[in-house]
């Protein structure tokens, strides 16, 4: 078998189901599987995964037993010599693993980068990455990162990054968004590897909870002299804000495994923990402050489908059959919403990436389960709407 992929999901029922529907799309023609883990959901996400996905391979754990442990599980299940850990509120396009697989199995790789070393066999390969995007079509920087040495993580916690690639290591800034090459660190939302490679190193440390368990993941492989890539060539939505609510207990496990991380890996130092200890809070509070669900008023609605859709929308709706036929020209806030039966998830993150804008939100059409689905920026939770 080709490959594997591992969805770890908790309470985000409908983000899951729209991520399964999406990852089968981009499985046709691979030699591949799914595996999904429920680490204990009280939504209704079991029941889901039982009656409209039967046929998939669906592991239930009687508690939440965090991501590390949840993601090893899954691997311990997989037959795949690739596996790709995949978080739930992702949407991957029908071309990603075709790509991704072809980038891997490839004698011979082309990075566009000066600055990076070409492999020369996929042996060379440790962790392939893609680009992510948010539910509004904008880039996420935590795409590519660099390992966050104590510098690193001080340019990036005071914002030294946003002066000058001097400063950007962090999000790996010596390639741009449309460069693929090395990178030290890549995200847990969205990871491909060989399988044998993962167990090499032991996989995610279960002695960390969540947050910091990519970042370690990733310094394993490198250490074990492999090198990281990211891909630039496909991408995913990642709706990032549905992952995690940003409270009291996010922030305290933030800091844990950002501690967990830089004791495990660099020298112990008493002005080291103060300032980890300190920029860790400063990073946890700011990421708290920045969550919101954006309350937008919509003036008009844009629906692109080529079937017979009327979805009894509260204001004005506009129903178009081509991308083509849309023109951005007015000052009114238009939501967009695709009918996923009828337009490929490849042509829907197209689209939001040419057609990004602050006048401009999306949502996506689930018919098999009558609902609509987006977020309206990075730190937006997301929003469900039951038609």
């Amino acid at each position: 078998m080709q490959l594997s992929v591992i969805i770890l999901n908790y309470n985000v029922r409908y983000f899951l189901e729209q991520c399964v529907l999406s990852v089968q799309k981009a499985l046709e023609g691979i030699d591949g599987e799914i595996i999904v883990i429920d680490n204990a959901s009280s939504d209704d996400s079991c029941e889901m995964m039982k009656a409209k996905f039967s046929h998939i391979k669906f592991i239930e754990n009687a508690s939440n037993l965090g991501f590390p442990k949840g993601n090893n599980i899954g691997v311990t299940q997989a037959k795949g010599e690739f596996i790709c850990i995949l978080n739930p509120d992702t949407v991957v396009a029908e071309d990603t693993f075709s790509k991704i697989l072809s980038f891997v199995k490839s004698s011979e790789v082309e990075i566009h980068s000066p600055n990076s070393q070409l492999p020369t066999s996929s042996s060379q390969l440790g962790i392939i990455g893609c680009k992510l995007i948010d539910g509004a079509g904008n880039f996420l920087p935590e795409s590519k990162r660099g390992v966050p040495t104590p510098w690193v993580a001080f340019t990036k916690i005071f914002g030294l990054y946003k002066i000058s690639n001097y400063f950007g290591k962090y999000y790996a800034q010596h390639l741009s968004e449309n460069e693929s090459g090395k990178v030290d660190i890549l995200v847990g939302a969205f990871i491909v590897m060989k399988r044998e490679l993962y167990l090499q190193v032991g996989g995610f440390d279960e002695n960390c909870f969540m947050y910091s368990d990519d970042i370690d993941l990733s310094y394993l492989v490198l250490k074990s002299g492999k090198s990281n890539y990211y891909f630039h060539e496909t991408s995913v939505i990642h709706y990032k804000g549905e992952s995690t609510v940003r409270d009291g207990t996010y922030m305290k496990r933030f800091r844990e495994a950002m501690q967990f991380f830089y004791k495990k890996h660099f020298k112990k130092s008493w002005f080291f923990d103060v300032m980890m200890q300190v920029g860790s809070f400063v990073f946890s509070l700011l990421k708290k402050n920045q969550q919101k669900n954006e309350i937008r008023t919509i003036d008009e609605y844009v629906v692109f489908s080529r079937e017979n859709l009327e979805l009894n929308l509260p204001q004005k709706s506009t129903y178009l059959s081509d991308f083509n036929q849309f023109e951005n020209q007015s000052h009114k806030n238009i939501e967009i919403i695709f009918d996923t039966t009828t337009f490929s998830f490849a042509e829907i993150i197209t689209f939001m990436q040419l057609n990004k804008s602050k006048n401009l939100s999306f949502k996506n059409y689930i018919s098999s389960s009558n609902y609509l689905i987006g977020s309206n920026n990075t730190n937006d939770r997301g929003q469900i709407i039951l038609l």
